[in-house]
């Protein structure tokens, strides 16, 4: 059975793990030929390992404009053309407050967040712009909850996050009608992010890898969100499927799709309402 993507052909900035490594795997899996960008070559290898022909893997900053613009010339190289671009590379910052970050380290911080999740993405529509309009493309953006709603994150990535939303609506705008561009805002997944080198570095020397929330995530963001879920990566896989799919989202851009648990209806009384609707209807499960 042909795929929603079938023949389409994709690019995913930091495609190798977590969120980007979920939408890939769809993207294969729906019949896109997709190009794979990370800085870590590791699991690029593992992404190219599992599967095969359908994917091309390419070691690739997207802070960078000359990267992103071989991104692109590769995409065209190998596949013969690129419909999708979505710009999924990402940096968290540890949910520090403004209080808490030391003043030396402020430009720091505030360059390296805003590097990867705003001017990333402008660099990369920038590179792709040309071959979407030829192909009637879309370009995508992971945002986040963060990009609505304070306290995802630190004043670093809330504010990045928000500007993120920025580029979609204005881009939209810029590209109608020859290119639909869109979003996706998950909310708490279970997924790590890179920190930024100004906030520390591992024993290593290289950006630490963190969990997007604390150890004891899983109860405390079920007990936030009204779907009471703690998302894994591939469960917002369909809706960067969604997004994507030109037949399936004609008259859809400068839309955001928030795959967030329902945060946007949480009670002011209650988180949820429906927690004792199947003891109502069916009784006490055993």
């Amino acid at each position: 059975m042909a795929g929603w993507l079938n023949g389409e052909v994709a690019i995913v900035t930091g495609g190798g793990s977590g969120i980007g490594r979920a939408v890939v795997d769809r993207y294969v899996a729906e019949g896109a030929k997709v190009v794979v960008s990370d800085i870590d070559d590791a699991v690029l290898q593992a992404v190219k390992a599992d599967h095969g022909d359908a994917v091309s893997t390419m070691v690739a900053d997207a802070c960078s404009m000359g990267d992103n613009q071989r991104l692109v010339a590769h995409a065209v190289d190998t596949f013969g053309k690129l419909d999708i671009f979505l710009a999924n590379a990402g940096m968290g910052d540890r949910f520090i407050e403004l209080i808490d970050i030391p003043e030396d380290r402020l430009t720091d911080a505030y360059r390296q967040v805003f590097d990867v999740n705003v001017l990333g993405p402008i660099l990369g529509a920038k590179a792709a712009m040309k071959e979407l309009v030829r192909t009637n493309g879309t370009f995508l953006i992971t945002l986040s909850n963060s990009s609505f709603y304070p306290d995802g994150g630190g004043v670093m990535y809330i504010s990045s996050k928000h500007a993120a939303l920025g580029i979609i609506r204005q881009l939209a705008h810029e590209w109608a009608p020859a290119v639909r561009v869109n979003a996706v805002a998950p909310g708490g997944t279970k997924t790590n992010i890179r920190i930024p080198e100004a906030f520390g570095t591992d024993e290593n020397g290289k950006p630490i890898r963190a969990h997007t929330h604390p150890s004891n995530a899983d109860a405390e963001v079920e007990r936030a969100t009204p779907m009471n879920l703690h998302a894994d990566p591939s469960d917002h896989a369909g809706a960067f499927v969604l997004v994507a799919a030109r037949a399936e989202n004609k008259a859809m851009t400068g839309t955001v799709v928030q795959s967030d648990g329902g945060l946007g209806i949480r009670g002011l009384r209650r988180v949820r309402g429906g927690d004792d609707l199947h003891e109502r209807f069916f009784g006490a499960q055993d």
